[in-house]
């Protein structure tokens, strides 16, 4: 009998995945990495950092940015829609926000909230529902759109099924009917490997999103593990984004240190949004900014293309 995993979320059983905090848990590799890795300080000629980040040509107040979270609204109460009250927050903060699989009616009414949004779309083994919500979202307005290259595989090993939907290979030629579909960027979502981006850049991707998909591949590697690999390998002509465990802005400043041009914050905001909403959001990624500038200024890094990955150094205690 497999042991029951206590989950601290709210909603149906399975709706937001708890891993098991054992050795295979990617998770727990991930979390001692991002610790093992601490800051040598370099203040003089530090001034107040600016944190304004360009992304495909768009400027962004910060390069932390919301999610792509899924099904949340499911777990409202009442009238609360946590996926457009996260929409709302990145709205505020002048950031961007991704979105995950949702249907395109829900779709829209996350757009309508005007914040700069990313569709990322579940690798449906029927292309035709790819291609659909694709045009769906260049049609309405989102800013870019990509696909979960990381979601192929279930828990039996075969093609995982999502809502009763089964999911199907992404090849390489899949990547590039899907860019040549739409004139949105199109990025490549739980790359976690040098050729995997290099693979998704040959397709003509803009972008990929450095992940393992909070610990869907057991034993997988940290994301910021493989950032310095993957950012000399695609250099600077696609935008590496990176998320999994990025829960305060120290862990955000090491990420951008490493490679990434932007980060996802996915649990770590969480529990304030589905608490306090939209304020709760807002909140939270203000002190991770806050964070994320302290950093910055305790290492000479005065703005978001100045990073320097010779300030870290990982430490065994």
């Amino acid at each position: 009998m497999s042991e029951e995993i206590k989950s601290p979320w709210p909603g149906p059983k399975g709706l937001i995945p708890v891993t098991s905090g054992k050795a295979e848990d990617a998770n727990v590799f991930n979390r001692n990495y991002l610790d093992s890795i601490h800051v040598e300080m370099r203040v003089i000629d530090a001034v107040l950092p600016d944190l304004t980040t360009q992304i495909f040509g768009e400027t962004f107040a910060s390069p932390i940015m919301m999610p792509a979270f899924s099904h949340l609204n499911k777990v409202g109460k009442g009238q609360i829609r946590p996926m457009v009250e996260y929409a709302k927050a990145a709205k505020e903060l002048q950031v961007l926000n991704w979105v995950g699989m949702e249907p395109n009616d829900e779709f829209l009414e996350i757009l309508q909230a005007g914040a700069k949004t990313v569709r990322i779309i579940k690798p449906f083994a029927d292309k035709a529902i790819i291609l659909d919500q694709i045009a769906f979202a260049e049609e309405n307005g989102a800013f870019a759109v990509g696909i979960d290259i990381d979601h192929v595989v279930g828990d039996d090993g075969r093609y995982d099924r999502v809502d009763g939907y089964p999911m199907g290979p992404v090849m390489q030629t899949d990547l590039e009917k899907f860019v040549s579909a739409s004139k949105l960027p199109f990025i490549a979502k739980g790359v976690l490997s040098v050729q995997d981006a290099r693979k998704a850049q040959a397709a003509g991707c803009a972008g990929i999103v450095v992940s393992h998909h909070h610990g869907r591949i057991p034993f997988g590697m940290p994301p910021a593990a493989m950032l310095g690999r993957i950012k000399e390998a695609v250099g600077d002509d696609m935008v590496v984004f990176c998320d999994c465990g990025i829960d305060d802005g120290y862990d955000a400043y090491k990420a951008l240190a490493l490679g990434a041009d932007a980060v996802s914050v996915g649990r770590g905001i969480l529990a304030p949004l589905l608490k306090e909403n939209c304020d709760g959001v807002v909140r939270k990624v203000q002190r991770m900014n806050e964070q994320l500038s302290q950093l910055m200024m305790y290492t000479a890094v005065k703005d978001t293309n100045s990073f320097d990955r010779t300030v870290l150094s990982a430490v065994s205690m």
